[in-house]
């Protein structure tokens, strides 16, 4: 997660997408609201549009009937924490300006390979309430003609067909609907009638407590991974038999039980196992895949060694259990009063769990 960068920041990086060194996003790195698009991306994106595929959830009339229409599209990935608190925005407009011309557009474009599965996706999008177009981007085709850099990419076309406004990252939703209803009226449609109404997310997609959020994401493989503290270190694409540190700090992280490392994940490999963090959030979610054979695999969620009541998140129940069913993002902790450092432990009954990434809101 990367926070409060400045817009100068996110002009460099733009100019630099023709790789695809992508980012989860938190706050926003700036609206850019003037008649411009980022460096090195295409000034016909409707035309983009129209060549992208395959459709999960197709435009109505095709992609064709975008053009004269303000169209949003939005860069996502299921699992990206900072992609889900921006949906209930988008959810929202769609719903309020959907009958004055604006169409909303999801290009999905995975982080982990797990997310390639198309239906995973759209199991993902049915369990999200995502009823607007989307269209799946595993090759990043989409992404690179846009010159995008991050998740939750934003992108404001007017119904001439230009990008009129851009973000990268969580932010300034109160610009982004703003810039809606201008474009909307340019268009010849009148959204005055409709209220601006307070839009708020719940559950998972409740937007992040940002002043006590002092965890940055944290990714278990050993592509990303980072301030590990199990004794003997990291061990790439091998079954090893780790033990717990003497003590974790914070932003730190150590395993215990039998455990292959790859690049993208950790899967247990022994009868059970468990994971810790050292964390300073009032959200902490994992994201976590289940085990080949398909059945729901148990864990308990303890935080500095006990049950988290009424501290629970949204997967967990007071005393901690859950379930991994579906590959996705697990909200582990949602805490309750005060913030401040704890350490939360993630304990895996049978083996054939992944996990991937720490996340934090």
């Amino acid at each position: 997660m990367t926070r409060k960068r400045s817009f100068g920041f996110v002009a460099a990086a733009l100019v630099a997408a023709a790789a695809t060194t992508a980012i989860c996003c938190g706050e926003a790195f700036g609206l850019s609201s003037r008649q411009i698009v980022p460096f090195g991306a295409t000034s016909r994106p409707l035309d983009v549009l129209d060549t992208a595929k395959p459709w999960l959830t197709a435009v109505p009339g095709g992609a064709q009937s975008l053009r004269g229409k303000v169209v949003i599209v939005n860069f996502w990935t299921y699992s990206c924490i900072n992609s889900l608190r921006a949906l209930p925005y988008l959810k929202a407009w769609s719903e309020r300006y959907g009958d004055k011309g604006l169409v909303v557009v999801g290009v999905h474009a995975p982080e982990f390979q797990f997310e390639h599965d198309p239906a995973k996706v759209r199991l993902a999008t049915r369990q999200l309430g995502v009823r607007y177009p989307n269209v799946q981007d595993n090759d990043y085709a989409v992404w690179q003609q846009f010159a995008n850099q991050g998740w939750p990419g934003f992108y404001f076309i007017d119904a001439k067909g230009r990008v009129r406004g851009y973000r990268i990252g969580e932010g300034d939703y109160a610009g982004g609907e703003q810039l809606i209803r201008t474009l909307l009226a340019e268009s010849g449609h009148d959204p005055s009638a409709i209220p601006v109404a307070s839009i708020a997310g719940t559950g998972i997609e409740a937007a992040a407590d940002w002043a006590n959020l002092r965890s940055p994401e944290a990714y278990l493989g050993y592509g990303k991974a980072a301030d590990f503290r199990s004794p003997g270190g990291l061990r790439r694409d091998v079954s090893v038999s780790y033990a717990a540190a003497a003590d974790v700090t914070l932003n730190s992280w150590d395993l215990a039980g039998k455990w292959k490392v790859g690049r993208e994940y950790a899967t247990l490999d022994g009868a059970a196992g468990a994971i810790r963090f050292r964390f300073h959030a009032r959200d902490a979610h994992l994201v976590l895949g289940g085990a080949p054979d398909g059945r729901p695999i148990r864990f308990r969620v303890t935080l500095d060694g006990a049950a988290p009541g009424a501290s629970h998140g949204a997967d967990s129940d007071a005393q901690g259990w859950g379930e991994v069913r579906e590959d996705r993002l697990y909200q582990l902790v949602r805490q309750k009063g005060a913030i401040g450092d704890r350490t939360v432990t993630i304990e895996f009954s049978r083996p054939g769990v992944r996990a991937y990434v720490f996340t934090f809101g």
